[in-house]
């Protein structure tokens, strides 16, 4: 049986030598704590070295969400999806320069007692509590942040950045399109669930919103319908949660005879990219646009007002390269190799955390 010690002024795991343990065990934490004294909770220990207990840290937003669970499921060791928010002050503090006590006092509900071996985080509002638990754990837990954590590089062991973020050091890996969970046999069980529904799909649309750099205008909103009224055949378009509703009233006005999803029952979005032999994406989500280019179809980017630097040099990149081009209603048929960076960032993960490749 392992006793694992937390208490002192900042939770941890500092005085556990680490060393993995063998057999069928279970640990027991010993929460030491001023206010509440003493008490004991049982966890599970995984019993086999080659598996490994995997956090997937986020705040809860859907792009940050199928990042980290996506690298998660690409590595194939059971994962927990868990949410963090910051109580203030640890909310304006600097990443990196914490105010003592965050892990105890400053993070919204209760994170699990037991470390893991890997945390996977993603974005930015994420960043303290991965650092933290990193410092906590005394050098158990391996932690991997996606996106540019604007932290010292150090404060990680691997950082994987999107290409265009120019960020470089031995512990990064930079990714050139945003990670997630698609993988080819998703969409080919999407493709058969939804046949029956979308049938033969010429277009799928994948609305995006208002946000800190892009939003819809009557002008970008304008050019986005008369480009698909151009279309010949059949359209689907789903939005996302940033997509206001007077922006789907307006498109269900000027395209009556496209298909739309309410938000009731199952998404389609999986059976829209499988089945679409052309996908139209908003450019404000580098998510939606590297999920996707991961099927090797024509995507075409549909313009909104505003901008950022960042995401032009993601999408100049990818127009350079062939992969995408600017929507204006007329379609086109191109090759490219599917972009799907996950499977290379998992082996990078097992290579930097010295685990074997799965068979």
């Amino acid at each position: 049986m392992a006793i694992i010690w937390r208490g002192g002024r900042e939770p941890g795991l500092a005085r556990l030598p680490p060393r993995r343990i063998d057999g069928v065990r279970r640990s027991l934490i010993l929460n030491l704590s001023r206010r509440n004294g003493v008490t004991v909770t049982s966890v599970p220990v995984p019993t086999n070295p080659s598996v490994r207990t995997v956090w997937a840290l986020t705040n809860g937003e859907a792009g940050k969400v199928s990042q980290a669970e996506g690298l998660a499921e690409a590595l194939g060791w059971p994962f927990e999806s868990i949410v963090v928010r910051l109580r203030r002050p640890w909310l304006w503090s600097p990443a990196h320069r914490q105010p003592p006590g965050l892990l105890r006092f400053g993070v919204e509900g209760n994170l699990p007692q037991l470390w893991p071996d890997l945390l996977i985080s993603c974005g930015r509002r994420s960043v303290p509590v991965a650092a933290a638990v990193r410092r906590a754990a005394g050098g158990r837990t391996f932690a991997v942040h996606i996106q540019n954590p604007r932290t010292p590089l150090p404060c990680f062991d691997l950082i994987v950045p999107l290409a265009h973020d120019g960020l470089a050091g031995p512990n990064v890996a930079a990714s050139r399109a945003a990670l997630h969970r698609i993988t080819p046999e998703k969409l080919a069980a999407a493709a058969e669930e939804w046949r029956g529904q979308l049938g033969n799909l010429d277009v799928a649309v994948l609305l995006g919103g208002r946000s800190r750099s892009y939003r819809f205008t009557r002008q970008t909103l304008d050019e986005l319908a008369r480009g698909l009224t151009d279309v010949a055949g059949d359209i689907a378009i789903t939005p996302s949660r940033r997509t206001e509703p007077g922006i789907v009233a307006a498109l269900k006005a000027r395209l009556p005879g496209a298909w739309f999803w309410d938000g009731a029952g199952p998404n389609p979005y999986l059976g829209m990219l499988a089945l679409a032999r052309h996908i139209v994406v908003t450019e404000d989500s580098v998510s939606m646009v590297s999920e996707a280019i991961s099927t090797g179809k024509p995507v075409y980017v549909a313009g909104m007002a505003g901008g950022s630097r960042r995401l032009a040099r993601f999408h100049a990149s990818l127009r350079e390269d062939g992969i995408v081009r600017p929507f204006d209603g007329r379609l086109a048929q191109w090759r490219y190799e599917p972009i799907n960076e996950t499977p290379r960032i998992a082996a990078e993960v097992r290579r930097r955390m010295g685990a074997e490749p799965d068979p």
